[in-house]
């Protein structure tokens, strides 16, 4: 990006006598770089490091670095010298609304944006800049150690880097976890380090898109050591270079925009922030009355087929229009705004977005006299195109519930002495209510669109002998699955009276009674063979009759006990709550790798049976809004813990006796039961958190994926 000739900026940079400007340099480099360090807050002594470091890499990168502390840098005219401008360590409001104007229309034109640690503590009066460095400052804990985790190593600033990085500096939380409207490049592990309060999904470095321009912020740099760091270098030198448009990356948000804070307008009339300590960021778009609107310039509305938001009202209400382009373009839908009884009483408004349109978003608001009403966060939905599936990771499925709508009775809903419909065993209540395992144009053809929804390619069938309730449902799961590019495995259950060789007999059985629909799962880097699971192997002694099948069905064993898996192909866990700790899990994978065997160790996001069995002793495992889950797939795909699994299998897809589903929850299930919700899970609350687990299970899937592929 040049704006000015080279002399033409020159002389822009001598009329600003605070710039320091850099030594001389043999050649003309190839591009330039304002750094901007002024504070009005905390001072951070490593500044100047930071300069140094930023200078001594532009000297061996071809680009020149120019720092100052003086606002005046941000005109028009001067800030077109720069391919990019870096906040290092910025505090507090730093500059006046002409300066504000300068940068903004220097970005969203086509400029680039570094922010380094503090520069998320900087103007927080200012909405744009908040989207522009995406979350701001809240605290921090003691500098100490920490791990991160690296989640994107396509990015120039983090190839360098391995999965995990451990390193010291002051580790920051944020007001709102950016995900929503950022690409993640790197997360903190809280359970690393004492401190963290963003649970399990902390971003610490991540980019965007901003207009036709490029933003990219770390939050490490607190400290003068981390600058003569070669790997937090690197890191800087990524950034720099993507935010200048010298190297590309995909730093595309989440599909339809994701959460949206309201108050991160561009451009506005009327609306001002209002600050209420219950909302998302402990701010909102505020003293909206008749007639004012907001503008969000980094919001397209192409695709768009929803739109929700979060609000609230003291007032007298009124409707939110949704319009592209202009606060008078084209209107794409409406939706009321209830009053809620207080400006901090939160509820949630949709509704279908009726016309299309490519431009930016723009809200428009009517209503009656005075104040009208807030809104905390919105979102547009989006119509997206899942990615490929992946046949290495295994959800374990339970087709056997029951209702009196299809199958004549309640089945399983009742365990633990309960009455449905509103009353079940399970400390969850489904999304679905208490569905029917048979229903399948309705129940199961949703179950695996939400399957294909989490990214996993197979689904464990749960399976108790021939001619059971299990059995007889198969067929109608497979031609479920199949509309969905889902494959069918199968958890061969401790039925009564099952021996090794009944078992061996099963496999044939079910080989030949299914092995030609098209949904049959046949591993093809296994010689496409069938997978089996088997609950409980280690309850029976003598296994030799799977040698008639291990040929042609792939037979995995329930343990980690490697002397106890003589005629198995292979291993798995299954118990949701070793995930935690992943006893023997290295062991396990080692010696499956040695030996030419499967290792796929399952994973789960809680356990919690205390309706379903009412009394038992069986401990707990907290899902801790979605911390669990985060912590036995990290279990499991970190090599020193887990053994570098060939799949990962998910226990479960729809457990509910035992907690661990990751099929939808309700978020108002029947009152007066007790019930849990997933609200909370990875900053999700209300409906929007009833698929937290099956997008979370997306994102560890590409994680899987992305491994595998290195």
């Amino acid at each position: 990006m040049r704006r000015l000739r080279r002399g033409t900026a020159a002389l822009a940079l001598g009329l600003l006598g605070a710039l320091i400007t850099p030594a001389g340099t043999a050649h003309a480099a190839s591009f330039e770089v304002l750094v901007f360090s002024k504070t009005a807050g905390f001072r951070h002594d490593a500044i100047p490091a930071g300069i140094d470091a930023l200078r001594t890499l532009g000297g061996q990168n071809d680009f020149t670095v120019a720092a100052t502390e003086d606002a005046g840098a941000f005109t028009a005219s001067n800030l077109a010298s720069y391919e990019a401008v870096v906040f290092l360590n910025t505090t507090g409001d730093v500059l006046n609304s002409a300066q504000q104007n300068a940068l903004q229309s220097y970005v969203d034109s086509g400029g680039g944006y570094v922010g380094v640690h503090a520069a998320a503590d900087t103007e927080y009066d200012w909405p744009y800049y908040g989207q522009l460095v995406g979350a701001w400052f809240q605290s921090h804990p003691a500098i100490q150690q920490a791990t991160i985790r690296t989640e994107d190593r396509t990015h120039p600033a983090t190839t360098h880097l391995g999965a995990t990085w451990t390193r010291t500096d002051e580790w920051y939380n944020y007001r709102a976890n950016p995900r929503p409207n950022v690409r993640v490049l790197q997360t903190l592990d809280e359970s690393t380090y004492s401190g963290g309060s963003m649970g399990a999904d902390h971003p610490i470095t991540w980019c965007h898109s901003q207009g036709t321009g490029r933003s990219f912020y770390t939050g490490l740099g607190h400290t003068i050591e981390s600058y003569a760091d070669p790997a937090f270098r690197s890191l800087l030198l990524g950034g720099v270079r993507y935010a200048a448009g010298q190297a590309t990356a995909d730093c595309s948000a989440p599909a339809g925009n994701g959460q949206i804070e309201a108050e991160s307008y561009s451009s506005g009339s009327g609306v001002q922030v209002a600050a209420h300590a219950p909302a998302s960021g402990g701010q909102t778009l505020g003293y909206i009355e008749h007639g004012d609107w907001a503008g969000y310039s980094h919001v397209t509305t192409a695709g768009a087929k929803t739109f929700t938001a979060k609000v609230s009202s003291a007032g007298a209400g009124g409707t939110i229009e949704i319009r592209s382009g202009s606060a008078g373009g084209t209107l794409l839908g409406s939706v009321a705004v209830p009053v809620t009884g207080g400006w901090e009483t939160f509820t949630t408004v949709t509704t279908p977005l009726t016309a299309s349109a490519s431009g930016s978003l723009f809200l428009r608001f009517t209503g009656g006299g005075g104040a009208l009403f807030d809104i905390d966060t919105f979102r547009l939905g989006a119509e997206t195109t899942a990615g490929p599936l992946s046949d290495d990771v295994h959800l374990f499925y339970y087709p056997w519930y029951g209702s009196p709508t299809v199958n004549g009775g309640w089945r399983h809903w009742q365990q633990g002495g309960h009455t449905p419909p509103d009353g079940l065993g399970a400390d969850l209540y489904p999304a679905l209510g208490p569905y029917d395992s048979g229903d399948f144009d309705g129940t199961v053809d949703q179950h695996m669109k939400w399957v294909a929804r989490s990214g996993a390619g197979v689904i464990v069938h749960s399976w108790w002998g021939r001619g059971s309730y299990e059995d007889r449902l198969a067929r109608g799961v497979l031609d479920a699955a199949q509309e969905q590019g889902i494959q069918v495995a199968w958890h061969l259950e401790p039925y009564s009276g099952r021996t090794g060789a009944s078992t061996a007999a099963d496999i044939e059985y079910i080989n030949s009674t299914y092995g030609s629909h098209p949904a049959f799962h046949r591993s093809a880097d296994h010689g496409g063979k069938g997978a089996f699971y088997v609950f409980q192997s280690l309850d029976i002694t003598d296994w030799t009759a799977l040698d008639q099948v291990t040929d042609t069905s792939i037979v995995l064993a329930q343990t980690t006990d490697t002397t106890k898996i003589a005629h198995f192909s292979g291993m798995y866990t299954y118990d949701g709550i070793a995930g935690a700790t992943a006893p023997g899990w290295k062991q396990a994978g080692d010696y499956a790798r040695a030996h030419g065997l499967i290792w796929a160790p399952s994973v789960a996001p809680g356990y919690i049976d205390d309706r379903a069995v009412p009394g038992n002793a069986t401990p707990t495992v907290e899902r801790a809004d979605g911390a669990a889950y985060d912590r036995q797939w990290s279990n499991a795909l970190d090599p020193a813990i887990g053994g570098s699994p060939t799949w990962v299998s998910v226990t479960s897809f729809n457990e509910w006796h035992e907690g661990s589903s990751i099929e939808p929850a309700d978020s108002t299930p029947p009152a007066g039961h007790g019930y849990q919700t997933y609200s909370g899970a990875y900053g999700q609350t209300g409906e929007a958190a009833q698929t937290a687990y099956l997008d979370r299970t997306a994102y560890w899937v590409g994680r899987f994926q992305g491994a595998a592929a290195d």
